[in-house]
């Protein structure tokens, strides 16, 4: 009996803790991670300046791709591929590494896997001018002259003035001339 009175007490109170969408709530939606005007931090200090955690810009891919930016100057290809691949498997909505792991691939001749980075960094990025340089190259180890020059073309539409695009528009140009078999 005793028990039974202390959990019908202790659901009463329960039920009068519960807040209902009343006059000083808007959306009834409780948000923990935004202070409110006022607040002040367990030091003293006040909220204002202070990050918020929708403020912070962190990915969970952001140390792999650093390291296969790395692995990735240093020719390391393989390992570049790896970290790559686990950044859009922590990320999968990084374009940055869907095109790190693109070319990757392409550099260790793995094209056909290239190709579906490519795919999907498309769809993320959209039609950039690394997008349509980083093809056009791949295009070129293959061979592919005239897609490659295809791409290289839409790139330097894009940007200009981008050094990297006019330089591969020069080494396709003396592919084309130096033909070695």
């Amino acid at each position: 009996m005793r028990l039974a009175a202390v959990a019908a007490a202790s659901l009463l109170m329960a039920i009068a803790g519960c807040q209902t969408k009343g006059a000083d709530s808007t959306d009834g939606v409780v948000r923990t991670n935004e202070p409110s005007k006022g607040d002040v931090t367990s030091f003293g200090d006040a909220f204002d300046g202070l990050k918020t955690v929708s403020d912070v810009e962190y990915h969970a891919s952001d140390q792999a791709v650093a390291e296969a930016t790395n692995q990735f100057r240093a020719e390391n290809y393989g390992n570049a591929g790896a970290l790559f691949f686990k950044a859009t498997q922590l990320s999968p909505n990084d374009g940055g590494a869907w095109m790190g792991l693109a070319a990757s691939c392409d550099r260790i001749h793995r094209f056909d896997l290239a190709d579906r980075a490519y795919g999907r960094a498309f769809k993320l990025v959209g039609a950039s001018a690394e997008y349509y340089n980083n093809v056009g190259y791949s295009y070129l180890l293959r061979g592919k002259l005239q897609d490659a020059r295809k791409s290289f073309l839409k790139a330097y539409e894009l940007a200009p003035n981008d050094p990297t695009v006019a330089n591969n528009l020069k080494l396709l140009s003396s592919s084309v001339q130096n033909i070695e078999r």
